[in-house]
């Protein structure tokens, strides 16, 4: 038997819990935050196991391999590294001539690492030739097509050229790229500096391709163009992310290009203010 005071008190506890429900079924588990490694390249290419431990120690529990030359290293080495530091590779950058070259070799690469996604990071500027650019795109939908018969997705990573060539009919590489590329196999990850650096509202270039956009590349800027560490520029990252589920991304990895030696406190930095932000 309950008296009285237990009976409300268990009603108020319960009455609290309903009405915080809503709240609650809004929380969810923080994403993990990724490190795309070529960031700290410098300490990676002489030491990748090492620097994989301390990019974990950090707080990051996913890796997207690019530069470093991690294309030429033992990869199931870096796999067991990887695992024991619960450390996920989601994805990792190859180049066109790489692509071109031997995909099947590329597959092997991905499967290792554990990755489920290739993504094309860079063209040089011969390729930024409009004419060329749209026969590149046709490779772009026949490796999305090979590869995703392999188990894996495809994506296409912008720099800023993208939005500022183009086409004589005034179309921008990148609208021909989206017009063009298959959208169900060919996916883009966003790289948010260049798209600011190009003049691109972010949250415009979002709502224009909900469900296609596979990553964000996350690195702040400065008002006069520099690049720097999360939180320490003018780009409104908590404001962009309030879009995720309509972007349908799936990868925060943090990036610069340019992050000044020794590096370790420059990814700290980007981490902690995406960890403050609730990315």
């Amino acid at each position: 038997m309950i008296d009285r005071r237990q009976w409300l008190a268990g009603g108020a506890a319960l009455a609290t819990a309903v009405a915080a429900a809503p709240l609650m079924a809004r929380v969810s588990p923080a994403r993990p935050i990724g490190l795309q490694l070529y960031t700290v390249r410098e300490l990676f290419a002489p030491d990748p196991i090492g620097t994989l431990e301390k990019v974990a120690a950090i707080g990051y529990r996913e890796v997207e391999y690019g530069g470093g030359g991690y294309d030429k290293m033992d990869h199931t080495a870096l796999r067991k590294a990887m695992d024991r530091l619960s450390l996920k590779c989601p994805s990792i950058h190859v180049g066109y001539e790489a692509l071109a070259a031997d995909l099947g070799a590329v597959v092997r690469m991905a499967n290792t690492l554990g990755a489920d996604t290739i993504v094309l990071p860079w063209l040089t500027p011969a390729m930024r030739d409009p004419q060329v650019f749209q026969r590149a795109i046709g490779d772009f939908n026949r490796w999305a097509g090979q590869l995703k018969q392999a188990g894996l997705g495809f994506a296409y990573h912008n720099h800023d050229f993208e939005f500022t060539v183009k086409a004589p009919d005034g179309r921008s590489l990148f609208d021909m790229l989206v017009a063009d590329g298959n959208p169900a196999l060919v996916k883009i990850e966003l790289d948010l500096f260049w798209a600011v650096a190009a003049g691109e509202d972010p949250k415009a270039l979002i709502r224009r391709l909900p469900g296609r956009i596979y990553a964000y590349h996350v690195k702040d800027r400065t008002a006069d163009g520099r690049m720097v560490s999360v939180g320490a520029g003018t780009v409104d990252f908590a404001d962009i992310f309030a879009l995720n589920s309509q972007a349908g991304v799936q990868h925060l990895y943090v990036e610069n290009d340019q992050a000044p030696a020794p590096y370790l406190p420059d990814i700290k930095a980007s981490f902690d203010h995406l960890r403050r932000i609730g990315a």
